[in-house]
């Protein structure tokens, strides 16, 4: 069959051909067939198309894929879709993806993902993605995530996220951290709080936050907008190992004002003559 043929069969006429002609097929052949086509296909015909036959799909072929066809597709299969057709494909269609087949997608498909594919993304596919195509996620996508899809992510997944997608989390997204996650970021990442957001934390997750967090991490200007009820939350450890004298030298006077008792008592003497009090 030529070209023009193969794009005069009719749907049913494409679902009976056999895995083998379809493996036979010429890329530029395969490249024609229309959307109603490719969805015609069944599982066993989707699994016998060669690399070659995946890269050769345009946008529109292949956001014509139906999702039971998506999750029959192999990862190496997955990994030859382009990335201008991959930014194409429906939410229903990433949601179809099984966690070995999200696992398997390259760096530069989850760059390619748009806000909208990246928001479908279910928990459990959340989950399984390394921790290199998490820092390849863009920021813009990484900050459509919802407060269940940042919940989701391991301790490891989160201490290996970039600076620049800390620091384009939304609040939603911060208070969305669990104490485990936040405790296991690096001083880096604190360090690139947006202000809003630490503001944002409840007061168990600023008591999550360890003294090499604290100390290492915080800047001046992120203490400085801190809520009085975070800094009376504050453990006493905390305040003595955590805050060093150029942090406690940054609190404003309603937040030395906040400091318990029991937090003062635990001070040093150099501690507490950097208050500006």
């Amino acid at each position: 069959l030529d070209t023009y043929q193969f794009s005069a069969l009719s749907s049913t006429q494409i679902s009976k051909l056999t895995s083998n002609q379809i493996a036979n097929m010429e890329t530029d052949d395969f490249a024609v067939l229309s959307s109603a086509q490719i969805a015609a296909m069944t599982t066993y015909q989707i699994l016998a198309l060669s690399t070659d036959h995946i890269a050769a799909l345009n946008t529109t072929q292949a956001s014509a894929l139906t999702a039971t066809q998506m999750a029959k597709l192999t990862t190496t299969q997955l990994a030859a879709i382009e990335t201008e057709d991959f930014a194409a494909m429906t939410t229903k269609q990433i949601a179809a993806l099984n966690t070995t087949q999200i696992a398997s997608l390259t760096t530069d498909q989850i760059a390619a993902l748009t806000t909208s594919q990246a928001k479908a993304l279910t928990a459990s596919q959340i989950a399984k993605l390394t921790t290199t195509q998490l820092a390849s996620m863009e920021t813009d996508d990484f900050a459509s995530l919802t407060a269940i899809q940042i919940a989701a992510m391991n301790t490891t997944q989160v201490a290996n996220l970039t600076t620049d997608q800390i620091a384009g989390m939304t609040t939603a997204q911060a208070r969305a951290l669990t104490t485990s996650q936040l405790s296991n970021m690096t001083n880096a990442q604190i360090g690139n709080f947006e202000t809003t957001d630490l503001a944002a934390l409840s007061t168990t997750q600023i008591r999550s936050l360890k003294n090499s967090q604290l100390s290492g991490g915080l800047t001046a200007t992120q203490v400085q907008a801190l809520t009085n009820s975070q800094i009376a939350s504050l453990t006493t450890d905390q305040i003595r190992n955590g805050m060093t004298t150029t942090l406690l030298a940054a609190l404003t006077t309603s937040q030395i004002a906040a400091l318990t008792t029991a937090q003062v008592a635990a001070m040093t003497t150099d501690q507490i003559a950097s208050l500006n009090l």
